[in-house]
């Protein structure tokens, strides 16, 4: 977020667009690391805790209200600055997304009710190349392809590869993908969520149980939250909460890491380390 602001501030004009699906939520100001207004320094930011927690917002809704904002800037003359670690949500308005159907209620009932190892066996079956990119494990993914092919006929990569909706091949991209020091960047892990817990996170948490919402929803599942929950139920001591929200942080950081490291075009210019220039590393997006 702070390279976004120094980048925001360059002389062009500029709006930062949250592209991280903890940051959406309005509930979770404090455990999203969601900037404060003080801290947008006057830049317009958007995108910020727009979804209510009752709500999910999934990769394809994020990616409706990305393209609209990102076409708002453009014809304003700005520049969209988008910031965040959800891949997904990125991959999503670059690629577009499969346009599978709504899933009949019954079959994703019938299948989310198996047990992970019948469920993988009969993707296997059903859809055999699917199963085989998957952990045998990985019940949500195995749980999605097996509902896909089950509701709709069609294997998940089928529908994958009429993907709709992708602007990657209509905007100038200018990408960077930072991959700092694996030790220092775990050492703020640990200090950003020590910091959260002594800053209100639990008063965060209190507030959100008391709406009694599913707790299947995305912001339920938000780091810290069902750390925080578990407290809040007398089930460990506030240690033990910090020892687990820190653990799951570095976690979560690990798997970005690895996936933006990986996953993006090869050409993608990536910075190891902590040293970043605005002035190499975005020339022609700053040339007014």
């Amino acid at each position: 977020m702070r390279l976004a602001l120094a980048l925001a501030q360059q002389g062009r004009a500029a709006t930062v667009i949250n592209a991280d699906s903890a940051q959406v939520y309005a509930d979770l100001a404090l455990l999203s690391a969601r900037p404060a207004a003080e801290e947008m320094q006057g830049v317009p930011h958007r995108l910020f805790g727009e979804w209510d927690g009752a709500q999910a917002c999934s990769a394809a809704d994020w990616a409706v209200r990305a393209r609209a904002v990102i076409a708002e800037v453009h014809d304003q003359g700005g520049v969209p600055i988008l910031v965040g670690g959800t891949g997904l949500y990125l991959r999503t308005l670059l690629d577009g997304i499969a346009p599978v159907p709504p899933i009949d209620t019954l079959v994703r009932a019938a299948v989310r009710a198996l047990p992970v190892p019948e469920a993988y066996t009969a993707l296997q079956a059903e859809d055999p190349a699917r199963a085989a990119l998957l952990a045998p494990a990985d019940a949500v993914r195995i749980a999605r392809a097996l509902e896909v092919v089950r509701s709709t006929g069609r294997a998940l990569a089928d529908w994958q590869a009429d993907k709709v909706g992708g602007i990657g091949h209509a905007i100038a991209l200018h990408p960077l993908i930072l991959l700092p020091d694996r030790a220092a960047l775990y050492a703020r892990c640990d200090a950003r969520f020590a910091a959260m817990l002594a800053g209100g996170a639990i008063d965060e948490v209190r507030a959100l149980l008391a709406r009694d919402l599913d707790p299947a929803l995305p912001v339920m599942r938000a780091i810290g939250v069902p750390e925080i929950a578990a407290f809040l139920r007398g089930e460990c001591t506030l240690a033990e909460v910090e020892t687990r929200g820190a653990q799951a942080t570095r976690n979560y950081a690990k798997r970005q890491y690895t996936w933006f490291r990986r996953q993006p075009p090869p050409e993608w210019p990536r910075v190891d380390g902590d040293s970043f220039d605005i002035a190499t590393n975005f020339v022609s997006l700053l040339r007014i």
